[in-house]
């Protein structure tokens, strides 16, 4: 009778111990850029330590989603309104977690204050939204080392230099290695975008081009998807902008074409390219 009792005991206390996790929706309903946890939310089925409501390809010690006892004082590595590669890393790990959806962007902005404060809440770290020495250790055992079209999945990165095509006359200067679109008049840029190609089955072509038709308001007739700012340079591919880019990033790809997500920026580069101007697709 006595260890029946003690077994009662212990499977009572392992019920009060159990964490939740709200999971992201997805019903394709639009979301926070930041994991909120509510009380009084239905407990989701259980996960293991190292989930923690999000992808994780590391694991993590054993009871590394509990909260910690004490925590040591540690010194802030980054807080907000730092920029740069760290805070891009930090951004790109919150992602793998599922605590930021958003970026990365490289800058410490309110919603990475938000996922940081709520990624220590939920570890029993004190919550400053302040990215100190402790957190990052947690964070970095939960988490793999991003690559790098991880940590510019939404654009941002830096252009490769110019092909030497592109040095003289009005071209598209577009560069598959660095995944950019440098806008360039007598070998001055005047413009740098980020950009995506075709998948494996339907790559974007390489080579040497002109600009041969220009359609503001474009719709494939082949995918039946629009192709806004549409500037026409080999067969059906041409540049322009992609509501799908500006959403997914380099999570997704086009049917060949050169994909702008910046809908701003290619509205001023079709303003400026005419028929006729080079284009130069390069690795």
């Amino acid at each position: 009778m006595r260890r029946a009792a003690i077994a009662v005991a212990v499977a009572g206390a392992a019920v009060l111990a159990g964490c939740t996790v709200q999971a992201p929706d997805g019903g394709g309903k639009s979301r926070s850029p930041v994991h909120i946890e509510l009380p009084g939310d239905t407990p989701s089925p259980a996960r293991s330590p190292d989930d923690d409501g999000g992808p994780s390809t590391a694991p993590a010690p054993p009871g590394d989603d509990k909260p910690s006892t004490a925590p040591a004082p540690s010194g802030v590595l980054w807080s907000r309104g730092d920029t740069g590669r760290d805070v891009r890393e930090l951004q790109a790990r919150l992602r793998q977690v599922a605590w930021l959806f958003d970026g990365p962007t490289g800058t410490y902005d309110e919603s990475t204050e938000r996922a940081v404060g709520g990624f220590q809440g939920k570890r029993g770290l004190p919550r400053t939204g302040r990215t100190d020495t402790v957190t990052w250790q947690r964070l970095l055992r939960m988490t793999r080392e991003p690559g790098t079209w991880d940590l510019y999945l939404m654009g941002g990165q830096p252009a490769d230099p110019p092909d030497p095509r592109c040095t003289t006359g009005r071209v598209l200067c577009i560069d598959k290695t660095s995944r950019t679109l440098r806008w360039m008049i007598d070998g001055r840029t005047v413009s740098t975008m980020a950009v995506r190609f075709g998948s494996k089955g339907t790559p974007t072509r390489e080579g040497v081009f002109s600009v041969y038709w220009k359609s503001r308001d474009h719709v494939s007739t082949l995918y039946d998807s629009p192709m806004p700012y549409a500037m026409f340079f080999s067969g059906g591919q041409a540049v322009h902008y992609s509501p799908d880019f500006a959403a997914r990033g380099y999570a997704g790809g086009s049917h060949g074409c050169v994909n702008v997500r910046d809908e701003g920026a290619i509205a001023e580069l079709y303003a400026q390219v005419r028929d006729g101007d080079k284009v130069v697709v390069s690795w």
